[in-house]
């Protein structure tokens, strides 16, 4: 039963993790000097404040669900 509802976290997850924005472009900035927003607070809003916490959520879970079946093994 936790290895099904593990497996299915585990696809849920690896989905969220590849629905975010892509931030790495962002930091191409550093090395070119071209980047003159970097140290602007940007925040995160709608649908990228609910995919980053669903992020989180998923992955506290992940780690959880994995510990527990360690547990009972």
């Amino acid at each position: 039963m936790l290895e099904t509802i593990l497996l299915i976290i585990s696809v849920l997850l690896i989905a969220i993790v590849l629905l975010q924005s892509n931030k790495a472009t962002d930091s191409d900035g550093i090395i070119t000097g071209g980047n003159n927003e970097l140290f602007q607070n940007m925040k995160e809003r709608g649908i990228e404040l609910f995919i980053s916490r669903l992020t989180f959520v998923l992955g506290f879970l992940f780690f959880l669900i994995s510990y527990i079946i360690f547990l009972m093994s």
